[in-house]
């Protein structure tokens, strides 16, 4: 006989007894259970029970003004909470800076691969997210408070390499939330945006001999979801919930869209466009990183406008774009839905998404900052007084191949003019965020460089560039003064060269043909040849080798034009104002020992950059290559005029030996 599991949400509550071990599901403002989360706060409130809970959970999931786990707060309902983020419930982030409750903040995806080790009977989770963060032990082990004591994160050595280890937490009760069950709890979620941890969440309670207690929308008929269809089977189920409408909206701001559900494709178009202001300029800047047929992650603010730049575009269909949350492919959305996505070619568990980008799936990902120091290392876990909680940016961040931070160069007030392609300061924040040392490391500079992990810094007004010294100005946009509107608003002087004005197009509004650059449309026209010297000139200034593919289109540039030269040439290189990915640097000396071999007699490059100078001529140097690079141009042109003459009087002493010259 099957059994019907369908009851009221107050009965299914009555079911968490004090202590339990509760974890609940839900992303930002979207798939939260709110009925359940509602109940629990209406018994608690009522009777005083249960008390004594831990609450588990990856992403915060309310709205930060009451709603969702923010419900939660009142006083003895918690005694420990173990999540990736507190902003999203501000009165139980302020029981936990005020001790009146244990708090660990850990990294989003953590806690999403955690559940997996509970259903598993596993211990924990052995990974290296986290190090050098505040979630290593070193530096607090993500304890967020004096009163919480316990190690639940340990630094261990595991064939001569460093790697935390996450303690598991065993789960009592499970809070899930789907679209339609049958009576017997099989569960469906066709008109969810995401899936999230729901499979997981619920075999890790059941597994311990907890309950699963599920929020759908409607009740189907016994056999009605097909087998494909169920993504939590009954099995796992003790409890069905119907909630109320109001009590199952898609988002906080959104009752249901479609798309978003992937139930219908809609144009994207006629999406609008955003307004030429500080949040586009940064957007707009950061767009300039992407990598075409790569993958990308997005954060939310500032980061997030990169998708309708990428849109505006037109380019949106040659790169990938994801969330934390699981959606792949699309038009990422911002606001209330963020973490879902329009028209997304597929929707992943949340743990399952972290395992593609802790495995080094991401090829850029660009993320905020709230506060910024000389080493490069970001916080955006606690500053301000405030506990905010690191999400999924440390398990993003140091896994990303390349990773663009983007925001306002100050915060609080700051008001931005942008004219005639220019910009101007007409009120400064009155915040910084470029401060001497961070308030929490939720990204470790100094472990980036030492990885070679190319790390750029992206402001409406400058960008910075991670360097192993630390951070260099490396862009300045038009209209601004150095000494004027950066450093007198920074506690620390970084390095600075001689930085490249910032790319004018971002600054006009009008589509930039950011296609052009990201494909290296133009790159032919960098390259150009002499052929009565025989001098082959390339003009680097300003480029950015952010990827393989800028390589290999290099050298592609390069060969066309030797090929059509007719014969082995002198080649003069301007690397000013060049940028070269830290990981790069050993691709783009292998290209150029395949010049040398092929096509060059010889070359000589130059940069003002005492920096770049150094990595080239170590790249070179380890293939065996004369590491020698100029400082100026004339040093250079010299040189190769010098070797150009000896290859002449070579190359006709060959001649003559040959019988072949006169």
């Amino acid at each position: 006989m099957q059994k019907n599991k369908v009851i009221a949400a107050d009965d299914a509550i009555a079911f968490i007894g004090d202590n339990a071990v509760v974890t609940t599901t839900g992303f930002v403002q979207s798939c939260i259970p709110e009925a359940l989360h509602a109940a629990l706060e209406r018994r608690f409130v009522n009777t005083g029970a249960p008390r004594g809970l831990t609450l588990i959970m990856c992403a915060g999931a309310g709205d930060s003004k009451g709603l969702g786990t923010g419900r939660l707060h009142h006083e003895g309902l918690l005694r420990r909470v173990i999540a990736a983020n507190f902003g999203r419930m501000p009165k139980v982030a302020e029981a936990a800076q005020a001790n009146k409750i244990q708090g660990y903040n850990l990294p989003q995806g953590i806690i999403a691969k955690l559940y997996r080790s509970c259903a598993a009977g596993s211990p924990g989770l052995f990974s290296k997210v986290g190090l050098h963060t505040y979630v290593d032990p070193r530096l607090g082990g993500g304890k967020v408070n004096e009163v919480t004591t316990e190690d639940i994160v340990k630094l261990v050595e595991v064939e001569g390499a460093e790697w935390l280890f996450y303690k598991a937490t065993s789960i009592d009760v499970a809070l899930i939330r789907a679209t339609s069950a049958d009576p017997s709890g099989n569960l469906s979620m066709e008109k969810e945006a995401l899936t999230l941890d729901v499979q997981a969440q619920a075999m890790a309670a059941h597994n311990n001999g907890g309950i699963v207690i599920a929020q759908v929308e409607r009740i189907v008929e016994h056999g009605s979801i097909r087998p494909k269809d169920v993504k939590v089977p009954g099995i796992l189920v003790d409890c069905v919930v119907v909630a109320e409408p109001e009590m199952h909206r898609m988002n906080y701001g959104v009752t249901y869209n479609p798309s978003l559900a992937g139930e219908v494709r809609v144009p994207v178009e006629g999406m609008p466009r955003m307004a030429l202001d500080e949040r586009k300029i940064i957007a707009r800047r950061a767009a300039f990183e992407l990598p075409p047929n790569g993958v990308i992650n997005l954060g939310v603010g500032a980061p997030d406008g990169v998708a309708a730049v990428a849109n505006e575009e037109k380019v949106t269909p040659f790169i990938v774009m994801t969330t934390e949350a699981g959606a792949v492919g699309g038009v990422l959305a911002g606001g209330s839905s963020f973490g879902s996505s329009a028209n997304a070619h597929s929707i992943l568990d949340q743990n399952m998404m972290f395992d593609f980008y802790h495995g080094g799936g991401l090829d850029l990902t660009v993320l905020g900052m709230a506060e910024c120091d000389g080493h490069g290392n970001v916080n955006t876990s606690r500053f301000g007084g405030r506990l905010n909680g690191c999400g999924g940016f440390i398990d993003i961040s140091q896994n990303a191949r390349a990773v663009v931070f983007a925001g306002t160069f100050t915060a609080g007030g700051l008001d931005v003019a942008i004219e005639d392609g220019k910009v101007r300061i007409r009120k400064e924040g009155r915040a910084r965020k470029f401060v001497r040392d961070v308030e929490q490391i939720t990204f470790a500079g100094k472990f980036a460089a030492s990885r070679s992990q190319p790390v750029l810094y992206v402001t409406e007004r400058c960008v910075f560039q991670l360097t192993p010294d630390g951070l260099e100005l490396i862009e300045v946009a038009p209209g601004i003064d150095i000494e004027r509107d950066i450093l007198p608003h920074m506690d620390f002087a970084p390095i600075i060269n001689r930085p490249q004005p910032m790319n004018p197009r971002i600054f006009v509004d009008e589509p930039m043909d950011l296609m052009s650059d990201l494909m290296n449309l133009r790159l032919a026209e960098r390259v150009s040849y002499d052929a009565e010297r025989n001098i082959l000139f390339v003009n680097l200034e300003g480029y950015a080798i952010r990827k393989k593919a800028d390589v290999a289109d290099l050298q592609r540039a390069l060969v066309d034009a030797c090929i059509k030269a007719g014969r082995r040439v002198n080649a003069v290189v301007n690397h000013d104002g060049c940028r070269i990915a830290e990981d790069l640097y050993d691709y783009w000396a292998a290209m150029i020992e395949h010049m040398m071999t092929h096509h060059y007699d010889s070359t000589a490059r130059y940069t003002t950059s005492t920096f770049m100078r150094l990595k080239m001529q170590e790249a070179l140097s380890k293939r065996g290559l004369l590491p020698h690079i100029y400082e100026r141009a004339d040093e250079a042109h010299t040189a190769v005029r010098a070797a150009s003459g000896s290859s002449a009087v070579a190359h006709a002493e060959t001649a003559v030996a040959n019988g072949t010259g006169r």
